[in-house]
């Protein structure tokens, strides 16, 4: 059974950082599209950034170049966001997702290859 296993969310002052963690487990990563996802109240669930587990290659949505970065660690099964210079609109329920293995880097970008999801864990950013 595939489980993803989100961490490290909490409460943050405006401008500070913090590191969410999804730890996978039942399935191998290899070759997999991995992504962060988050949703704010009243809003849809977006897309943050994405990593393809083999390539390393990279996407991230306009509100997030520059201050978050995505990484994986495939030893650990472990994907990370890092989140930096944070504002209060960055307040939302953050999501891991993967995709089934062998994938390829441009399948990555496409939400509908996400079929995996952690339960959340919640970004609250204050002044």
């Amino acid at each position: 059974q595939v489980q993803l296993v989100e961490s490290g969310g909490g409460s943050v002052q405006a401008g500070g950082s913090t590191r969410l963690s999804c730890v996978a487990s039942g399935y191998t990563t290899s070759g997999a599209c991995m992504a962060w996802f988050r949703q704010a109240p009243g809003s849809e669930r977006e897309v943050i950034a994405t990593i393809h587990s083999s390539t390393g290659t990279t996407s991230y949505a306009d509100s997030a170049k520059g201050r978050f970065t995505i990484s994986h660690d495939i030893h650990k099964n472990t994907l990370y966001l890092q989140l930096n210079s944070l504002k209060n609109e960055a307040t939302a329920e953050y999501y891991c997702a993967a995709s089934p293995a062998k994938r390829t880097a441009i399948e990555c970008q496409f939400s509908s290859v996400y079929r995996y999801w952690g339960q959340g864990t919640q970004v609250t950013v204050s002044s």
